[in-house]
């Protein structure tokens, strides 16, 4: 049932992993883990003052630390070959070549300059569940997993929330990635069975009882390459800003535009000239409702309602954002067609990526054929699928 199987790493054999790698005796070796994470539904509304609603899975980067008697520092992934070699003491920067330890030197970067000091160094081994590049943020997982382990190990006592903003200050300030929070927040203070209601701007944020009953989400991976989806996000995000301006110029009185409720948005759309521009704050503003009828929807155990609601959302990425792309809507539109599938839509930023299904377990099976060969008939390769629970955000294990 899940095609995830095959390459699924067991957490319990990292502390051994370490020990043959780096010697010493288990019982001085801390392990973590981090997960991924998928966005039920509020998407590209982050930055224009909406809420997203996002859920951490079961698909989770370990991370097995231990500190050393020097100031030394080395990284290892369990899979891929190659060791970083670095010296507590000195001043990170960016260097290509550093290939995945600069998402760990950033963090440790921030973590001094918030004035934490280090008494010595640390050695760690990772592995990792979570897919690369598909849209449900490894690198977070990657930044807030090591964080943490980081703060438990070295007495930090950093706070769930701050762990998420070192997360993202390490993004804009160390890897020069503008990137919001939403990632590193859910990964931070996720909890098992629930999702959070988070606006990104006050940070202030609620979590939401994640009851499914005999249905699962499945995450379905296009393995598509998202090579637009930097410059399209700047794109989109210019675009609602001017739109913004426009309705600001012409009297209305919001400071966003998912400040704007549907009915004062149809009642002031026509200030914008330019059907692109429109479109764009059409989706900002309605995509916003539907997460607020997705909390009302779960909070009434009403899951018809938030599957027709996420496909609602997917058909306005596709016509009104127009971020979705053939990979994603042969995805989404297919696996809306099926029995047992109550709703699906993209997640993530969009032109590759993964989609979310709500799917009931007996249907689970056929679901996984039918799209999946559907999928490889129009586009010509195979897309991945992840049955997934909804889990906890990072922490010891």
């Amino acid at each position: 049932m899940d095609s995830l199987t095959a390459q699924y790493y067991d957490p319990k054999d990292l502390p051994d992993a370490f020990i043959k790698l780096y010697g010493g005796t288990k019982d001085s070796v801390k392990l973590f883990s981090s997960p991924a994470r998928i966005n039920i539904i509020g998407e590209h509304i982050d930055y224009n003052g909406g809420m997203v609603f996002p859920a951490a899975i079961n698909r989770y980067l370990y991370l097995a630390i231990r500190k050393r008697n020097d100031s030394k520092i080395i990284y290892n992934d369990a899979r891929f070959p190659g060791t970083y070699e670095f010296d507590i003491n000195q001043d990170f920067v960016y260097k290509k070549e550093d290939g995945y330890a600069n998402y760990l030197n950033g963090i440790l970067s921030q973590i001094k300059a918030k004035g934490h000091k280090f008494d010595c160094g640390f050695e760690i081994l990772m592995a990792s569940n979570v897919p690369a590049a598909g849209g449900i943020s490894s690198s977070s997982a990657l930044e807030c997993g090591f964080a943490w382990a980081v703060n438990e190990t070295f007495g930090f006592n950093i706070d769930r929330v701050e762990i998420a903003k070192l997360g993202q200050m390490s993004e804009h300030n160390f890897m020069n990635v503008n990137c919001g929070i939403m990632d590193q927040f859910i990964i931070s203070v996720a909890k098992k069975d629930t999702a959070i209601t988070l606006n990104c701007d006050t940070l202030e944020y609620q979590y939401v009882p994640l009851v499914l009953g005999d249905y699962r989400f499945i995450v379905m991976n296009t393995n598509k390459q998202r090579r637009l989806a930097d410059s399209k996000y700047n794109e989109r995000r210019s675009q609602c800003e001017a739109a913004l301006k426009i309705l600001q110029d012409s009297g209305v009185n919001a400071k966003t535009l998912c400040a704007l409720t549907p009915a004062e948005w149809e009642s002031k759309k026509d200030a914008i000239k330019d059907d692109v521009l429109q479109k764009r704050a059409k989706h900002c503003v309605y995509e916003n409702q539907r997460v607020k009828d997705a909390v009302i929807a779960l909070n009434a155990g009403d899951l018809k309602k938030l599957g027709l609601l996420l496909n609602e959302s997917h058909k306005s990425l596709k016509e009104d954002y127009e971020v979705t792309g053939i990979e994603l809507d042969t995805l989404a539109e297919t696996a809306q067609k099926q029995a047992g599938c109550l709703g699906s839509r993209m997640t993530g930023a969009g032109f590759g990526g993964c989609t979310v299904s709500i799917v009931k377990d007996e249907a689970i099976d056929d679901f996984i054929k039918n799209v999946g060969d559907a999928y490889k008939s129009k586009i010509g390769y195979a897309a991945d699928f992840y049955v997934v629970e909804i889990g906890d955000g990072a922490r010891r294990i």
